[in-house]
């Protein structure tokens, strides 16, 4: 499994309510995405920075969303250039399961 990390600094802090509807206006983008199984909105507590945390099957696949188009579109919405950061992530512990997974 590969995490991908997005984050952008705002030009002006939002509210947790302004970002929430931003938010949800922008989830059906990544609903169906190709590799895409899950995808948490963040937001700083200062309101400063937000971004997302996505959880893909493989690296390519993020690649392929995170495109120029892409990063246009966070520009157009968010008034900044976001970041990426790709991890690896070989074992994954689920409490609500009960279970330990790996990659293998």
């Amino acid at each position: 499994m590969i995490i991908a990390v997005t984050a952008f600094t705002l030009p002006n802090p939002i509210t947790r309510e302004e970002a929430r509807s931003i938010f949800l206006s922008t989830a059906p983008t990544y609903q169906g995405a190709a590799g895409l199984f899950r995808k948490h909105y963040v937001l700083s507590e200062d309101g400063k920075t937000a971004g997302g945390i996505y959880f893909w099957n493989s690296k390519q696949e993020a690649e392929a969303l995170f495109s120029d188009a892409w990063r246009g579109f966070v520009r157009e919405k968010y008034g900044t250039d976001p970041t990426v950061s790709y991890f690896d992530s070989p074992v994954l512990v689920d409490n609500e399961a009960q279970q330990v997974f790996t990659d293998e």
